[in-house]
């Protein structure tokens, strides 16, 4: 069953409706769509009126999977996929109990290399880490310092996972990044429990991704020479648009939109 993981609406900072989004994802043949708009984002009234809005837009062809992301201490991110309920704290650890607690699935998302060492004296570890996000590492190739941490955070628990996020905030995103999760019915214990227990794959055109982040040699070393072409490129972009603001030379939307589309 081909899902979408990480996906944000207007009910936070994405730049698309419900609706919208069911038409994109029903578009690209997907069953399930699981939702991660900013927890700080809701007040009471507008985390019911989502939850209720996730459930209405769902049937039988598309199913919205209702959940937060929570902001945490030191710019960290953690994805509650399933989970509805906030909680009262920044601390990362302590949020990915609650998710756990409330039945959901918990990933650390897009985890920044600042923040591996500290990760790795968690008490409790997550489901998994996002260790390609098509947002941060762009659509060619994940960071293979985030596969190592993966590698390493299984030695101590094998049921943490590798999980592939778009991370979809914008119309025109690139929205090629999948997950197939083994389970016949699009419901939501089905789901969760087969992403909570590794019976998925990401899934990039032809490429199939391990739920267990365990690529072989020569796709790393593929990955390597990618991000560093994408990283140089962005590096570049960002170093224009500083100087053109300096100038005040604005860069033009639509070179902005098309550079989006392209890393």
């Amino acid at each position: 069953m081909k899902c979408v993981l990480h996906v944000h609406s207007r009910f936070s900072d994405g730049g698309l409706t419900l609706a919208e989004l069911r038409d994109v994802y029903l578009a690209l043949a997907c069953r399930v769509v699981c939702m991660t708009d900013h927890a700080e984002a809701f007040s009471a009234e507008t985390l019911q009126a989502y939850v209720a809005e996730c459930e209405a837009r769902s049937d039988d062809r598309l199913r919205f999977i209702a959940g937060l992301e929570f902001s945490c201490r030191n710019g960290m991110h953690v994805l509650g996929f399933g989970t509805t309920v906030r909680v009262a704290s920044k601390d990362p650890q302590i949020v990915i109990a609650h998710i756990r607690d409330s039945g959901g699935v918990a990933v650390i998302a897009h985890p920044k290399l600042t923040a591996f060492d500290w990760v790795e004296t968690f008490e409790g570890l997550p489901h998994g880490i996002e260790m390609w996000n098509a947002k941060y590492d762009g659509q060619y190739a994940p960071r293979t310092a985030t596969v190592e941490l993966l590698r390493r955070l299984r030695v101590r628990d094998p049921a943490v996972h590798a999980f592939y996020g778009q991370d979809m905030h914008l119309a025109n995103q690139p929205r090629r990044l999948f997950t197939v999760v083994d389970s016949a019915m699009p419901t939501r214990d089905a789901v969760l429990g087969a992403l909570a227990g590794g019976r998925y794959v990401g899934v990039k055109g032809r490429m199939s991704l391990p739920s267990d982040g365990a690529i072989p040699a020569r796709i790393m070393a593929r990955f390597d020479r990618a991000h560093a072409v994408v990283g140089g490129i962005r590096c570049i972009a960002r170093v224009t648009k500083r100087l053109g603001e300096r100038c005040g030379i604005p860069i033009p939307p639509q070179l902005t939109a098309q550079a989006r589309r392209m890393l």
